[in-house]
């Protein structure tokens, strides 16, 4: 739910500005607007087989991805509202509380899912509610944690009426955050999909999709930078201190590029072994280690430019983000892994390759963005006190003269 990250900016520097009575309004508001976007994506869910079909996938493949969305539909809702959470957590630098909770679910989780794919006629629709389930009750344990928690007293007064005011002002800013993360997710999702269209469209499928998911576990640490350089960066351009707002922009930049670097070494060294983990089909195994460098280099692009979007999210830049990543991957990186896979004959790797010339361009762009910023300026325009003045705006009173006719 890319929507919620609008929260990164709002929540992040109305809590260093000291407005903590605006992050449970901002909060709800992204939960108002959230719902009614997961009510429409349930119902795109629930037509994968047929949307996949019309794409000329595999027929077995798209109706048993079918049976699994719609098991998924639940967590669609779970996830719009866990987002929303812990964006409204991560803003105040609640993050223990978090951790305890995700690794409760995580343990539930684990007996869930075995009890539902092993125990139960379910099998891989098991797994699907059990995701679902898994969410919801996360949810429960962190809405829990806020009501009877201390460290929420200032931020949560319940809900209030006032979330409904400046709806579409918030909409503006999480239409484009939304954008900025969904444009590169759907670019990459769209390489698994392309892979079914490859002359060998099983084993294909399998080597994206193997590395799409080396891929995903990677940028979890990526994502965890980035939520942090955001949250840091928002709080410290709400507290009014653009230096120290730049100061942890660079360092958290730095210790991506230093994760990038460990992580991709590992990736090339351990490629046989990530590659068994994953199938016991030796062409398969031989065609994931294949792409272990492209891979790495991926990651190691694709770390550095979660750090910048983080930054990006963190200082209101939503619209540019957009812009980069839709020129990144749209304009550049489509195109070019339809080259390499389809006219050159690279398949599966030459989709790969189009996803590092869109990383490349994303991390150009938004470098040369973070380089020009004057942090001062910044501080100057924050979307958090424009959203907070027309919140005010909308709810004060108007004055009628006394003697006024009607």
């Amino acid at each position: 739910m890319g929507m919620a990250s609008a929260l990164d900016t709002l929540c992040g520097q109305s809590f260093g500005a000291e407005q903590h009575h605006m992050l449970g309004l901002h909060a709800q508001r992204a939960a108002l607007v959230l719902l009614p976007v997961s009510a429409l994506l349930a119902i795109i869910w629930g037509n994968t087989k047929t949307i996949l079909i019309s794409i000329r996938q595999d027929p077995k493949i798209s109706e048993e991805a079918g049976i699994y969305a719609c098991f998924m539909i639940p967590s669609i809702f779970a996830y719009a509202l866990l987002q929303c959470l812990v964006k409204f957590l991560q803003a105040q630098r609640i993050v223990f509380p978090m951790v305890i909770t995700s690794g409760t679910t995580a343990l539930l989780h684990a007996v869930v899912c075995w009890s539902l794919v092993f125990k139960s006629p379910l099998k891989s629709r098991g797994a699907a509610l059990a995701s679902s389930l898994s969410y919801w009750i996360n949810v429960l344990l962190l809405v829990a944690y806020i009501k009877l928690s201390s460290s929420c007293k200032r931020t949560w007064n319940g809900f209030s009426k006032e979330a409904f005011h400046s709806v579409v002002p918030f909409f503006q800013i999480s239409f484009p955050s939304a954008l900025m993360l969904c444009l590169k997710a759907w670019s990459i999702e769209l390489m698994v999909i392309l892979s079914g269209l490859l002359p060998n469209p099983k084993l294909e499928t399998s080597v994206v999709s193997i590395c799409f998911n080396i891929f995903s576990m990677i940028w979890m640490i990526s994502y965890g930078l980035g939520a942090a350089v955001s949250t840091r960066v928002s709080n410290e351009l709400g507290a009014n201190k653009p230096q120290a707002a730049q100061l942890a922009s660079w360092a958290v930049l730095f210790m991506s590029i230093t994760e990038g670097v460990i992580v991709g070494t590992i990736l090339i060294l351990l490629h046989n072994l990530l590659s068994h983990l994953y199938s016991n089909e030796k062409e398969v195994i031989k065609s994931v280690a294949a792409m272990a460098p492209i891979l790495s280099l991926s990651c190691f692009l694709d770390g550095i430019q979660s750090v910048l979007s983080g930054i990006a999210r963190g200082s209101g830049w939503q619209k540019i983000g957009a812009y980069i990543n839709l020129g990144s991957f749209y304009l550049v990186g489509l195109p070019a892994s339809l080259v390499f896979a389809f006219v050159l004959h690279l398949e599966g790797m030459g989709l790969w390759y189009g996803i590092i010339c869109a990383f490349a361009i994303q991390v150009v762009s938004l470098l040369i963005i973070m380089l020009r910023t004057s942090w001062e300026e910044e501080v100057r325009i924050l979307p958090a006190k424009t959203a907070l003045k027309r919140v005010q705006d909308s709810t004060a009173p108007r004055n009628i003269a006394p003697n006024s006719e009607c």
